[in-house]
């Protein structure tokens, strides 16, 4: 069986993210094992590696953005690998800050690109 849960942001997103979990089976004494997608940048943005090396070093604000969704993939990565009680909000509120992150990225990404 496969389920998927549809993240939207907010109105300006560019992005819906799509997180495709999938059942992979029954372990007896946790119940299911879930398989976590991963979100790192270099993986949503391949066509934007050499700009987000850019960037990284001579933009402070994209650094911070650039740190702050790491953290933040990191930490939603970790709680729903390691099956950490957490309640659905908090994760979810992790993911939504996560995905204004990366479309106010795209954004800087763009036009730096564009710009030259």
């Amino acid at each position: 069986m496969r389920c998927y849960i549809i993240l939207t942001g907010h109105q300006d997103c560019h992005f819906v993210t799509t997180l495709a979990v999938q059942w992979v089976g029954q372990d007896q004494r946790e119940g299911t094992i879930m398989q976590v997608d991963h979100h790192e940048l270099h993986r949503e943005f391949p066509e934007f590696l050499d700009v987000m090396q850019v960037l990284r070093t001579s933009d402070s604000s994209f650094s911070q953005m650039f740190d702050e969704y790491h953290n933040l993939t990191s930490q939603v990565e970790r709680l729903e690998e390691e099956d950490v009680p957490v309640d659905d909000f908090t994760i979810e509120e992790m993911k939504k800050v996560r995905v204004r992150l990366k479309d106010k990225m795209y954004k800087l990404l763009v036009a730096h690109k564009n710009s030259n």
